[in-house]
């Protein structure tokens, strides 16, 4: 019986180490102006916990996205529970999203996101589900 227990106990330490490993899920994404069909390629992390999908102020700055003034400001929270250091989302861009031959355009939030270009959230993730499961 003490045998069966240890194999158990080894296997769960395993399964918690593989989890580990798999914390972050990166993807490279190409990001394209809807005005001039103009695109870069960044690093997107899939993020479960983001309700909603994020692009970094200074990537929109670098490569001249056209901003999109928002109505009602949204407040943000970092992941941690601190308020961003934008405090607040005002603005939004809208471009086509690339992945593996799959393309769609989306408007996507601006807000200071540190070292992460573009964050895909629940509403990507949901919407994708079956081709990335």
């Amino acid at each position: 019986m003490q045998q069966g227990r240890a194999w158990v106990e080894d296997t769960a330490r395993e399964v918690r180490r593989m989890f580990k490993i798999l914390r972050e899920v990166w993807m490279d994404i190409g990001i394209e102006k809807v005005d001039i069909y103009k695109g870069i390629t960044v690093k997107a992390l899939l993020d479960n916990g983001a309700m909603g999908m994020f692009k970094d102020w200074k990537i929109v700055a670098k490569h001249g996205f056209r901003l999109q003034k928002l109505e009602r400001l949204i407040m943000v929270r970092n992941v941690d529970g601190t308020n961003n250091s934008a405090e607040a989302i005002t603005y939004q861009v809208e471009a086509n999203i690339y992945y593996k031959g799959h393309v769609e355009k989306m408007r996507i939030d601006v807000c200071n996101l540190g070292k992460t270009d573009v964050i895909l959230g629940m509403p990507w993730l949901q919407a994708h589900n079956l081709e990335i499961n």
